[in-house]
Protein backbone atom coordinates (compact mmCIF):
# COMPACT_ATOMS: atom_id res chain seq x y z
CA UNK A 1 0.00 0.00 0.00
CA UNK A 2 1.25 3.19 -0.91
CA UNK A 3 1.76 6.32 1.12
CA UNK A 4 -0.99 7.91 -0.69
CA UNK A 5 -3.21 5.12 -0.16
CA UNK A 6 -2.64 4.84 3.97
CA UNK A 7 -3.50 8.84 4.61
CA UNK A 8 -5.76 10.79 1.89
CA UNK A 9 -7.31 9.07 -0.11
CA UNK A 10 -7.21 11.46 -3.15
CA UNK A 11 -3.80 12.76 -3.36
CA UNK A 12 -4.65 15.42 -5.84
CA UNK A 13 -6.94 17.60 -4.19
CA UNK A 14 -5.21 16.83 -0.61
CA UNK A 15 -1.51 18.07 -2.21
CA UNK A 16 -3.32 21.06 -3.54
CA UNK A 17 -4.11 21.74 0.31
CA UNK A 18 -1.25 21.00 1.76
CA UNK A 19 0.95 23.42 -0.61
CA UNK A 20 -1.90 26.08 -0.41
CA UNK A 21 0.17 28.27 1.70
CA UNK A 22 4.24 27.13 0.98
CA UNK A 23 6.24 29.09 -1.36
CA UNK A 24 6.15 28.11 -4.90
CA UNK A 25 9.01 29.04 -7.46
CA UNK A 26 8.72 28.55 -11.44
CA UNK A 27 11.60 26.45 -13.13
CA UNK A 28 13.27 29.66 -14.11
CA UNK A 29 12.80 30.85 -10.86
CA UNK A 30 14.34 27.80 -9.43
CA UNK A 31 17.42 27.78 -12.31
CA UNK A 32 17.92 31.30 -11.51
CA UNK A 33 18.29 30.84 -6.99
CA UNK A 34 20.28 27.84 -8.14
CA UNK A 35 22.67 29.51 -10.45
CA UNK A 36 22.20 26.65 -13.43
CA UNK A 37 20.22 26.80 -17.31
CA UNK A 38 16.74 25.71 -16.31
CA UNK A 39 17.72 22.56 -18.26
CA UNK A 40 19.55 21.57 -14.88
CA UNK A 41 16.58 21.69 -12.99
CA UNK A 42 14.93 19.07 -15.41
CA UNK A 43 17.99 17.14 -14.83
CA UNK A 44 17.45 16.87 -11.31
CA UNK A 45 13.86 15.96 -11.55
CA UNK A 46 14.19 13.72 -13.77
CA UNK A 47 16.90 12.18 -11.47
CA UNK A 48 14.66 12.43 -8.43
CA UNK A 49 16.76 14.94 -6.68
CA UNK A 50 13.85 17.63 -6.43
CA UNK A 51 10.23 17.40 -7.13
CA UNK A 52 7.98 19.60 -9.38
CA UNK A 53 4.24 20.41 -8.60
CA UNK A 54 1.65 21.55 -11.18
CA UNK A 55 -0.90 24.15 -10.30
CA UNK A 56 -3.13 25.39 -13.06
CA UNK A 57 -0.59 23.65 -15.57
CA UNK A 58 2.07 25.48 -14.38
CA UNK A 59 5.25 23.29 -12.89
CA UNK A 60 6.69 24.61 -9.30
CA UNK A 61 9.14 23.42 -7.14
CA UNK A 62 7.95 24.38 -3.20
CA UNK A 63 11.07 26.59 -1.89
CA UNK A 64 11.43 24.55 0.89
CA UNK A 65 12.75 21.68 -1.05
CA UNK A 66 15.73 23.81 -1.77
CA UNK A 67 19.01 23.83 0.45
CA UNK A 68 20.18 27.74 1.89
CA UNK A 69 22.55 29.93 -0.01
CA UNK A 70 21.44 28.46 -3.90
CA UNK A 71 22.01 24.80 -3.60
CA UNK A 72 19.91 21.42 -2.96
CA UNK A 73 19.64 20.37 0.11
CA UNK A 74 21.33 17.06 0.24
CA UNK A 75 18.51 15.51 3.26
CA UNK A 76 15.82 16.64 0.90
CA UNK A 77 17.40 15.00 -2.25
CA UNK A 78 18.05 11.91 -0.19
CA UNK A 79 14.81 11.49 0.80
CA UNK A 80 12.98 11.61 -2.36
CA UNK A 81 15.68 9.30 -4.36
CA UNK A 82 14.91 6.91 -1.48
CA UNK A 83 11.19 7.09 -1.25
CA UNK A 84 11.34 7.14 -5.31
CA UNK A 85 13.26 4.14 -5.88
CA UNK A 86 11.10 2.36 -3.23
CA UNK A 87 8.02 2.90 -5.63
CA UNK A 88 6.59 5.96 -4.49
CA UNK A 89 5.11 8.37 -6.90
CA UNK A 90 6.20 12.36 -7.13
CA UNK A 91 2.62 13.17 -5.30
CA UNK A 92 3.07 10.92 -2.76
CA UNK A 93 6.30 11.45 -1.73
CA UNK A 94 5.25 15.51 -1.83
CA UNK A 95 2.15 13.74 0.08
CA UNK A 96 4.60 12.02 2.96
CA UNK A 97 6.98 15.22 2.95
CA UNK A 98 4.03 17.88 3.36
CA UNK A 99 2.00 16.31 6.48
CA UNK A 100 2.19 16.73 9.52
CA UNK A 101 3.62 13.68 11.55
CA UNK A 102 3.10 13.89 15.56
CA UNK A 103 5.74 11.49 16.25
CA UNK A 104 8.32 13.85 15.03
CA UNK A 105 6.63 16.22 15.36
CA UNK A 106 6.05 18.57 12.36
CA UNK A 107 6.19 17.50 8.97
CA UNK A 108 8.79 15.72 7.56
CA UNK A 109 10.46 18.64 4.80
CA UNK A 110 10.47 20.71 8.40
CA UNK A 111 12.67 18.12 10.04
CA UNK A 112 15.03 17.68 6.89
CA UNK A 113 15.91 21.02 7.50
CA UNK A 114 16.64 20.51 11.10
CA UNK A 115 17.99 17.93 13.72
CA UNK A 116 15.21 15.20 12.46
CA UNK A 117 16.69 14.76 9.02
CA UNK A 118 17.84 11.81 9.57
CA UNK A 119 15.37 10.28 11.30
CA UNK A 120 13.39 11.55 8.31
CA UNK A 121 15.47 9.91 5.83
CA UNK A 122 15.66 6.22 8.51
CA UNK A 123 11.64 6.20 8.20
CA UNK A 124 11.99 6.92 4.45
CA UNK A 125 14.31 3.56 4.39
CA UNK A 126 11.33 1.84 6.02
CA UNK A 127 9.11 2.91 3.81
CA UNK A 128 10.37 1.94 0.90
CA UNK A 129 11.01 -2.11 2.03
Amino acid sequence: MSYADSSASSVGPGLDALLADEPLLSLPEVADYLGVPVTRIHDLVGAHKLLMYRRDGVKYVPRILLGEGGETSKFVSGAITVLHDGGYDDEEILAYLFTEDESLPGRPIDALHGHGAREVIRRAQAMAF
